[in-house]
C-alpha cells in the first residue's frame, strides 16, 4: 500500500514501449489472480518512469466486493475479461509465471498482505461486516483463485491463441 507520484512518467503504449513474455505474462497473471478488468489498449494504466514499468489505479479489480453476496462463486470464474488485457498478445510465459507466483503467494503471504489494509479502508461497506469479516473473505477469495490458478491461466491461454 503506498502513494508515490510518478514526475514525468509516460503513459505505457504496447507500440511504443517493449515488454518481454515474462513481464507480461507476470502482470497478465496478477490481472486475472485479481480480476483487474481495467488493463485494456484503451486505457492500460500503466506508466513507464525511469524506463520501468509501473502498473496503476487497480480500483477495477476484485470486483466481487461490489456483490458480497457471490464472493465464492466469483473466486471460480475464469475471467473472460482477460481477452482484453493490453499485454495478453506478449503473454507466452503464463503456466512459467503460474508455477513461480503458486510458490510465492502462499496463504501466509495471502493473510500477511490482506491483514496490512487498515480498518479505515475497508469501513465502506453498509452492511454489519467488519473490516476483520471483509478482509477474511477477501483472504478466502484469494486463497481459492490460487487453489484454482489453471482455471484464469487455461481462460488466458486461450485467449491469447484466439488473438495471434
Amino acid at each position: 500500500m503506498g502513494l508515490h507520484f510518478l514526475s514525468g512518467s509516460l503513459t505505457f503504449d504496447p507500440i511504443v514501449h517493449q515488454v518481454d513474455g515474462k513481464t507480461a505474462s507476470q502482470v497478465v497473471w496478477l490481472d486475472a489472480l485479481l480480476t483487474n478488468v481495467d488493463r485494456t489498449i484503451k486505457n492500460t494504466n500503466m506508466l513507464i518512469w525511469h524506463k520501468e514499468l509501473w502498473l496503476i489505479d487497480h480500483g477495477a479489480s476484485l470486483y466481487f466486493h461490489h456483490s458480497w453476496t457471490n464472493w465464492q462463486k466469483q473466486a471460480l470464474v475464469p475471467f473472460v475479461q482477460i481477452k482484453d488485457h493490453v499485454l495478453l498478445p506478449f503473454a507466452d510465459k503464463l503456466e512459467e509465471v503460474d508455477i513461480e507466483f503458486r510458490q510465492i503467494l502462499t496463504s501466509d503471504k495471502i493473510r500477511e498482505i490482506v491483514n496490512a489494509i487498515p480498518d479505515d479502508w475497508l469501513n465502506w461497506t453498509e452492511g454489519t461486516e467488519t473490516p476483520q469479516n471483509l478482509r477474511d473473505i477477501y483472504i478466502r477469495f484469494l486463497e481459492e483463485r490460487m487453489k484454482h490458478s489453471e482455471t484464469f491461466v487455461n481462460e488466458a491461454q486461450n485467449a491469447r491463441k484466439a488473438l495471434i
